[in-house]
């Protein structure tokens, strides 16, 4: 019984000596990304090309519902055929409009694109900074506490966000 809690022991003080010898930080990387540059002109471009490419969709759409009220108050004047046609242009122009907004805003899509190719370049400079401090500094972690990982408590000599902003020239 003894040996067992001796070895309970020892197993219990080796987990807690090699857990404090991992070093880690704290990182926001949305406060890095604010104040670089870069970001904020790509950042500004892409809102005003998606404002844009949004009006382009939302003009189209009230043409449609203009096609839409006409037909509805010429519809019981119409002969079938008439109607017929007038409904598959409807159709027809409905369908541009959702094929226009997948190709500007859906998955891949234009503003993707644009997002890849203005703001990407700028994310991995500041992800290769973080590399950098973290192998120059032997840390074993580094959590980014802007999104996706909840932070209850972080104390504030933890977070290394100035650093990764000096890293990259800034401030």
């Amino acid at each position: 019984m003894k040996k067992t809690l001796l070895i309970a022991l020892v197993l219990v003080c080796t987990a807690f000596a090699t857990q404090a010898q991992q070093r880690y930080a704290i990182i926001d990387t949305k406060y890095i990304l604010e104040r670089i540059p870069e970001y904020r002109d790509a950042d500004k471009k892409l809102q005003q090309v998606g404002e844009q490419w949004q009006k382009e969709i939302d003009d189209k759409q009230v043409q449609l519902d203009k096609m839409y009220k006409n037909y509805e108050a010429e519809q019981f004047m119409l002969t079938e055929a008439l109607k017929k046609k007038r409904e598959d242009e409807l159709f027809v122009r409905e369908k541009e409009i959702r094929d226009l907004q997948k190709k500007r805003f859906g998955y891949e899509g234009d503003l993707f694109k644009e997002r890849q190719r203005l703001i990407k370049p700028v994310q991995d400079r500041v992800y290769n900074a973080v590399q950098k401090m973290a192998l120059a500094r032997s840390y074993d972690f580094v959590l980014d506490k802007s999104e996706g990982i909840t932070v209850i408590f972080a104390d504030p000599k933890l977070d290394k966000s100035d650093d990764i902003l000096k890293e990259l020239g800034i401030k």
